[in-house]
């Protein structure tokens, strides 16, 4: 599986995604475990006096649920997480697609399905299957965290899991590569050798 890649849009604060219905401003998300991240000195010296560190799946976290929430209030109209539901999931992670580094080919493209094209091509940048998953993995635990219950998590919607099976199909399709897991080999169980029964023949 390749490694999971990062929503880079650090860059991209003032910039808007318009649709003919709704107008989204485009937030940072942190997905990726090489990416550096910048806070500020306020954070900084919060953390640094704090007397445990968290993780940095928990900072990933605590960040994508924040950069959510904003999506949330910058919705049209708003939204509030009660009213959030598996469609919306979709809306954010097809929104997110605009800040991918990943290439993924058409159909009609003479790289289909080629894992190391030699040439570029005007194919579109999307967000990686691995980034996806990882990403909806964190919100849905957040979820809750937050006081949500399992029976109304809108990131285990069963839309969000159909999605991201064909985003994992149709990259590793245009791609020419595999996302099966590979299956562990498991030990082989230790040999159980029975006692021999006593012998009953005559001296």
């Amino acid at each position: 599986m390749e490694p999971v890649q990062e929503f880079d849009i650090s860059n991209t604060n003032a910039a808007t995604l318009t649709t003919p219905t709704r107008n989204y401003t485009a937030l940072p998300v942190s997905a990726s475990p090489t990416a550096t991240t910048v806070l500020s000195s306020t954070a900084s010296s919060s953390s640094a006096s704090s007397p445990s560190t968290l993780s940095r799946y928990e900072n990933q976290k605590r960040r994508d649920w924040n950069t959510f929430g904003q999506y949330l209030r910058n919705h049209r109209p708003p939204l509030s997480l009660d009213r959030c539901s598996g469609a919306h999931v979709l809306e954010f992670l097809r929104y997110l697609d605009q800040f991918g580094k990943t290439k993924v080919h058409t159909q009609l493209c003479p790289f289909f399905g080629h894992p190391n094209p030699p040439a570029p091509c005007p194919c579109p940048l999307r967000q990686a299957w691995g980034s996806l998953d990882a990403l909806i993995g964190r919100l849905r635990a957040a979820f809750e965290e937050h006081g949500g219950k399992p029976e109304a998590n809108p990131f285990g919607a069963r839309a969000v899991r159909l999605y991201l099976r064909e985003v994992r199909d149709s990259q590793a399709k245009a791609r020419g590569i595999s996302y099966e897991k590979k299956k562990r080999k498991r030990p082989p169980p230790p040999s159980s050798s029975l006692p021999l029964p006593p012998s009953t023949g005559t001296a």
